[in-house]
């Protein structure tokens, strides 16, 4: 009788701990250090992720307003929320590195962002063939930032109303150029973007986006390009919940 209840004990602790494993879904919390500082963020496991398949990687860049240090705001808009709404649409693993306030999407916190993929690529289970960028606003100048520094990382780039300069400042990345439109295009030329923007956007101006959609068409890169007409600043909910983006980005596989 002992020994019945000793077995019983012990193979209800392996099912409880087979259970808790198999349930660590949906978004973990996260932290790694680089360059001397702790940065928190989320990766988003699919309900149904095992580790004997090989998931898709989307690395998302938020916008200026998900800014911090809590490592959890950056989920709350644009990408994160889509795949609360539709997590059937997003079978992928998704990471959320969180810019902290005051920065930006480029030197050492865009280093962190990769590190933060690499990251996530190295505990779970993923299809190297199939690793995307995404970002909205300031996230989608970070898109075009890592886009420029590492195109080669990725299978395809969905850039939501980025911009490569503003109030005619042009960014770090791309100083030293007459033409950083052309300069980042040329980096992408051999990589699948689609760009989504609103013409009505009084935050960062729509020019921005058609200024780059020319410039990637004039190195035939593969671009499509989406202009919602009327449309302000938030042209991310329309961008993550349009069934042809989605299916377009993953279709998209790097050699």
């Amino acid at each position: 009788m002992k020994l019945l209840k000793a077995l019983g004990l012990t193979l209800a602790f392996f099912f409880c701990s087979s259970h808790s494993m198999a349930a660590e879904t949906g978004f973990l919390d996260r932290e790694i250090e680089h360059a001397g500082d702790t940065y928190h963020y989320q990766v988003y496991l699919p309900r149904n992720y095992s580790a004997s398949g090989q998931w898709p990687v989307i690395l998302f860049l938020h916008g200026a307003g998900e800014r911090g240090n809590d490592g959890l705001k950056q989920t709350q808009v644009g990408l994160g929320r889509a795949i609360r709404l539709n997590p059937e649409r997003w079978p992928a693993i998704t990471v959320f590195p969180q810019v902290p306030a005051d920065g930006r999407w480029q030197g050492d916190v865009a280093a962190m962002a990769m590190a933060a993929l690499d990251a996530t690529i190295e505990e779970f289970s993923t299809d190297a063939s199939r690793v995307y960028l995404t970002g909205l606003s300031l996230g989608g100048n970070g898109s075009w930032y890592l886009g420029y520094h590492h195109a080669d990382r990725f299978a395809a780039v969905l850039a939501v109303c980025g911009f490569v300069q503003l109030d005619g400042r042009v960014e770090a990345f791309v100083s030293g150029t007459s033409d950083p439109y052309g300069s980042v295009a040329n980096s992408l030329r051999n990589t699948p973007v689609w760009v989504v923007h609103g013409d009505a956007d009084v935050v960062v101006p729509v020019d921005e986006s058609r200024k780059m959609v020319s410039a990637l068409q004039s190195v035939g890169a593969q671009v499509h390009y989406t202009e919602l007409p009327g449309v302000n600043h938030n042209s991310w909910d329309a961008a993550y919940g349009d069934l042809d983006i989605v299916s377009w980005l993953f279709e998209q596989r790097s050699d």
